[in-house]
C-alpha cells in the first residue's frame, strides 16, 4: 500500500508541473492545499487519472486536490519527501493566496483559520451533550421517565458526562482566543489569557445576567466602579464574537507594544500592558457591543425564518453544499454557537447534518450506477464519508464529476430542511454532522429528525436513480 502512496505522489507532483511549481504545501482532513506559481502548468486530465484523486479545484489563489481522510496525510509525507518543499501549516499556505482574496472571502478564511483548530473539541462536547440529552429525556425510552429516574445510579454517570460536555462550552473564549490570537499574529497564552478574563467566575453567566437584568428575587447586575465608570461584571460564557473582537485588539495592541518597547523590559511592560488595556476595552466596549451585535444577527435569523419558515429552510438547504465548495460555510459555526448561547439551541445545524447525508445518498446512488470497480469503490467509501460528516469526496470525487447526482443531492437536502424547520427541530450542540447527529438533537424533536433523515437518504438516492436512468437510455436512443 505505501508503494502506492509514494506511486501517487509522483503521479500528482508531475500533473501540476513539478516541484519548481510549489510555492507551499499543507494538507486539511481531505485536501492537499498548495500555492502555486502557474496553475497553468497544471494537467487536469493526468490529475484526474490518478486512482486517489477524487477532485480538485482552485479557490482564492489555493489549488486544492481532495484525497480523502486517512490517505491525504500519506500522500503529502511522499510529496514532501519527493520534493524537498518546508511542511507548512493550512493557514499559511492559505496567507499565500490572500493577495487574490475579495473581502468576503478573506472574512471567511478568518473564521476558518479560527474554528478549524478547535473544531474537535466542539464537536467532542457535542457528541458528549447529546449522550447526556437522551439520558435525561422523560419519555424517550420509557413512557413518562428519563432513563435517570428507571436507573438512579446513573446520575454519576450523568453528572461526570455533563462535566465533560460543558467544559469545551463554558471556556469556549478560552479555546477561541488561544486560535483567534495565533491567526492574528498575537501571543497564544495572552489570548487564553483574555478568553479566561470573559468567563472568569466573577462574571455573571448569561442565567445569572438574565435574572439580575430582569431584576428577579431583587437581584441587580454588579459592577465595578473603576474611577466612577461603571463596568457590568457580565460574563460571555459561549459567546464568539466578544472574544474574537477583543483577540483581534489585544494582538494589535500587543504588535504596536512590541515595536516600540526595549528588547531589554519587553516581557515585563508588554504581556501587563497588553492583557490590561484589552481587558478593559473587552469588558466596557468590545464585550457589550458584540454580546448586542450577536443578539441582533441571531434574532434577525429567527425572524426570517419565522416569517418564511419554508424559504428560508429550501435556500439554506440548496446552497449549503455549493458553499461547501467556497469555504464559506464555516461562518455558520459562530452563528450556531451564538444561537445556543442566545436561543438554548440552533435549527442550521440539524439542515448542516442532513445536507451531509443528502450528498452521501447520491453518491451511494451513484455506487449502483457505475459500472467499473474503481467508480464503484470511489463512490462508497466517499458515501461512507459523507454519512459521518465529510462530504467533500463525495462531492468532488462522484456527484460534481456526474452532475446529476448533485442535484439531486441538493433538492434532497432542501426538501429534509424543509420538513424540520416547519417542525422547528433543534440542537442542543454541534456534533458529527452526518447520521449520528441525532443524538445532538433536543430529544423531543429526535423523531421529526430522523424523518428529516429518511428523507435526505431517500429523495437524493431516488432522484440520481431516476435521472440517471432517464439520461442513459435517453443518450442511447439518441446514439441509435
Amino acid at each position: 500500500m505505501s508503494q502506492d502512496y509514494v506511486q501517487s505522489a509522483a503521479q500528482i507532483l508531475r500533473a501540476i508541473g513539478g516541484a519548481d511549481n510549489i510555492s507551499q504545501a499543507a494538507h486539511c482532513i481531505t485536501r492537499l492545499r498548495m500555492t502555486l506559481k502557474d496553475e497553468g502548468q497544471v494537467d487536469k486530465a493526468a490529475l484526474d487519472a490518478v486512482g486517489l484523486v477524487k477532485g480538485h479545484f482552485s479557490n482564492a489563489g489555493v489549488f486544492q486536490i481532495v484525497i480523502g481522510a486517512g490517505d491525504v496525510d500519506r500522500v503529502y509525507a511522499e510529496l514532501v519527501k519527493q520534493t524537498g518543499i518546508a511542511r507548512a501549516t493550512v493557514a499559511e499556505v492559505k496567507a499565500g493566496g490572500d493577495s487574490k482574496q475579495g473581502r468576503l472571502q478573506q472574512l471567511v478564511k478568518v473564521f476558518s483559520d479560527v474554528f478549524m483548530p478547535i473544531l474537535p473539541a466542539i464537536i467532542v462536547a457535542g457528541l458528549l451533550m447529546g449522550v447526556n440529552n437522551l439520558l435525561g429525556a422523560k419519555g424517550m425510552f420509557l413512557e413518562g421517565k428519563s432513563l435517570l429516574d428507571a436507573w438512579p445510579g446513573l446520575g454519576g454517570v450523568w453528572g461526570l458526562i455533563n462535566m465533560m460536555a460543558n467544559t469545551s462550552f463554558v471556556f469556549l473564549p478560552a479555546l477561541v482566543g488561544w486560535s483567534a490570537a495565533k491567526r492574528f499574529g498575537g501571543s497564544e497564552v495572552l489570548g487564553i489569557v483574555l478568553g479566561l478574563l470573559l468567563v472568569h467566575p466573577d462574571l455573571l453567566n448569561a442565567w445569572g445576567y438574565g435574572k439580575a437584568a430582569a431584576g428577579l428575587d431583587g437581584a441587580s447586575v454588579p459592577y465595578f466602579d473603576v474611577f466612577g465608570l461603571h463596568i457590568e461584571k457580565v460574563g460571555y460564557q459561549g459567546q464568539i464574537l466578544p472574544i474574537l473582537a477583543a483577540t483581534w485588539v489585544m494582538s494589535q495592541v500587543e504588535t504596536w507594544l512590541r515595536q516600540r518597547v526595549p528588547n531589554a523590559i519587553q516581557l515585563l511592560v508588554v504581556p501587563i500592558t497588553t492583557i490590561v488595556v484589552s481587558g478593559l476595552l473587552a469588558l466596557v466596549v468590545i464585550g457589550p457591543l458584540a454580546r448586542h451585535l450577536g443578539i441582533f444577527i441571531t434574532d434577525a435569523l429567527v425572524y426570517v425564518f419565522n416569517l418564511a419558515p419554508w424559504l428560508g429552510a429550501v435556500l439554506f438547504g440548496a446552497l449549503y453544499a455549493p458553499l461547501v465548495l467556497t469555504g464559506m460555510h464555516h461562518m455558520f459555526i459562530a452563528v450556531d454557537l451564538q444561537l445556543i448561547a442566545n436561543q438554548g439551541g440552533t435549527f442550521i445545524w440539524p439542515m448542516i447534518a442532513l445536507s451531509n447525508i443528502a450528498q452521501g445518498s447520491a453518491a451511494l446512488a451513484m455506487f449502483w450506477l457505475s459500472s467499473t470497480a474503481n467508480e464503484k469503490s470511489m463512490a462508497s467509501t466517499s458515501a461512507l464519508s459523507a454519512f459521518f460528516g465529510i462530504t467533500e469526496p463525495a462531492m468532488f470525487g462522484v456527484n460534481l464529476r456526474y452532475k446529476l447526482p448533485f442535484y439531486a443531492a441538493l433538492c434532497g437536502s432542501a426538501s429534509a430542511a424543509v420538513l424540520i424547520t416547519l417542525g422547528h427541530v433543534r440542537a442542543s450542540a454541534i456534533g458529527v454532522g452526518g447520521l449520528p447527529a441525532f443524538i445532538s438533537i433536543i430529544p423531543q424533536h429526535i423523531p421529526l429528525f430522523l424523518l428529516g433523515t429518511l428523507v435526505a437518504v431517500a429523495v437524493p438516492m431516488a432522484l440520481t436513480l431516476l435521472l440517471s436512468r432517464r439520461w442513459q437510455a435517453r443518450a442511447a436512443m439518441q446514439a441509435g
